[in-house]
């Protein structure tokens, strides 16, 4: 009898061995690897590891563009858990497995209090206890059983409870296996769709910017046909202004053709009207004021641009060279025979040999400025005598009066202050005239011969108390200009 109890003792301690042993396994597999607990609401990432979803996202914080596994380090392409509730079943399971002691036969252990051996165990306080213990307060009124049938009945249950969590165990290696599979997959199924994606979203590209453009050209023509619009009915009428005024000068000169011949004199002006591109800008300026009819001069512009060899090493010149202006400090330039020393002074870099033409420099509201035409042949050095004797024919604005430089100077009455300055240079009839663009009046016309070569001339004036800091420009003109 003593042995069948020893034998029956040492199993039941076998199978708590292994039951506890099976439980650590167990444990393992359901820790998560953060926070070395049991998962609590477990979920799987795309590597198939699995995490508390708290720990996860404690880990992944508010990044939106890295998801590396806590326990591979494989980044994740995007923050996506799934949840496993699976794992979270075995989780359960396995906490009542290491909640339950399994009791057996405690072989070669006695009580500690009275030396016996423990052949029975205390159903209420889960604990062996020896036969003394058992006739004591402490256990005479709980259910007792002889230890080795207390064996018996946890050792059906822990076996139960060991195959439903091997069985769970490879339903979650499986399910894993397959989605490893499906995300494999799903990788090639992607990369295979982005590839076939892309001539779609080309054609898509292509098909809104044509889209954009139709509708920009839409847009250009509807504002052309107003353009149009506008510019026809202005034609016609200045058409009938026209016809209404060669009609008048028809009547008045079929008049005059009828009276003596002193009074024919006076119709070589109306002629001139008639011949106007044969007129000179002499005969024709006067006409500006006249009562008799206005004339549309037909002039040839030509495209000034500055000379940065001449300019006066404290002109700051624009990349375009079509601005010229005082700077704040004295350039460290090259003192080469063709540059101004004395004054703020530069050249066009064109010049002119014969033939009419005529650019626009804007003044704006400079107090100060020289505008005109030289001889190439001046001197860049020193003081200047501006005075066509000298090879200059010049207009200025100095001291708020405008004059021209002649010797002495010629003051010239200008009613409109311009903001623009035109510039006309009939060279075969030796006139150099300056228009008032703001008016379109004529302000002063020099007459000389020329020859050599002339060129375009420009002077800042000095910027005194902040009050003459605007640069020169030289304005494009149009093709056709009155």
């Amino acid at each position: 009898m003593q042995a069948h109890e020893s034998q029956l003792c040492f199993q039941g301690g076998r199978a708590m061995a292994a039951a506890r042993d099976l439980a650590g396994s167990f444990q393992d597999e359901v820790t998560c690897s953060i926070c070395l607990e049991y998962f609590t609401d477990p979920v799987t990432i795309e590597c198939g590891h699995n995490c508390c979803r708290a720990c996860i996202s404690r880990c992944w914080g508010e990044s939106e563009t890295n998801f590396p596994c806590p326990q591979c380090r494989k980044p994740a392409q995007q923050r996506h858990l799934r949840p496993n509730k699976q794992l979270g079943n075995l989780v359960e399971l396995v906490k009542c497995l290491r909640g339950q002691a399994v009791p057996g036969p405690q072989e070669g252990k006695v009580c500690e209090r009275h030396q016996e051996p423990l052949k029975l165990f205390c159903g209420e306080d889960q604990t062996p206890i020896c036969v003394i213990c058992r006739e004591s307060r402490a256990h005479r009124a709980h259910t007792v059983a002889p230890i080795e049938e207390a064996a018996q009945e946890y050792r059906s249950p822990c076996l139960y409870l060991q195959e439903q969590i091997l069985s769970r165990l490879q339903h979650v290696r499986e399910e894993k296996e397959e989605l490893q599979g499906l995300k494999s997959t799903w990788d090639k199924e992607c990369k295979r769709l982005l590839v076939g994606a892309l001539p779609c979203r080309f054609c898509e590209q292509l098909h809104q910017f044509v889209a954009e453009q139709e509708r920009l050209l839409l847009a250009r023509l509807g504002e052309l046909d107003e353009e149009i619009g506008r510019r026809q009915e202005e034609n016609a009428t200045h058409l009938c202004k026209e016809i209404s005024r060669l009609s008048a000068l028809i009547t008045e000169l079929e008049g005059k053709c009828q009276q003596p011949a002193p009074e024919l004199l006076q119709v070589r002006r109306c002629q001139m009207c008639l011949e106007g591109e044969k007129a000179t800008p002499s005969d024709l300026a006067p006409m500006f004021l006249a009562p008799c009819p206005a004339l549309t001069l037909t002039l040839s512009p030509v495209g000034v641009t500055l000379d940065p060899d001449t300019a006066h090493p404290n002109l700051v010149l624009s990349e375009d060279r079509k601005r010229a202006r005082q700077g704040h400090t004295c350039q460290d330039l090259p003192d080469n025979p063709e540059r101004f020393d004395t004054y703020l002074e530069v050249l066009g870099a064109e010049g002119f040999t014969g033939g009419r033409r005529y650019w626009e420099v804007e003044v704006g509201n400079k107090p100060e400025w020289d505008l005109g035409v030289c001889r190439d042949s001046v001197s860049r050095k020193g003081k200047i005598t501006l005075t066509p004797g000298n090879g200059y024919w010049v207009m200025r604005l100095s001291n708020g009066k405008y004059s021209a430089c002649t010797a002495p100077l010629t003051p010239l009455p200008v009613s409109i202050k311009p903001s623009r300055v035109g510039i006309f240079l009939d060279y075969e009839a030796g006139e150099v005239s300056f228009y008032n663009v703001t008016d379109r009046s004529r302000v002063f016309t020099f007459t000389d011969t020329f020859s050599g070569t002339l060129r375009p001339y420009f002077y800042t004036g000095y910027n005194k108390g902040n009050r003459n800091v605007a640069p020169l420009i030289i304005c494009p003109v149009p093709a056709q200009t009155e």
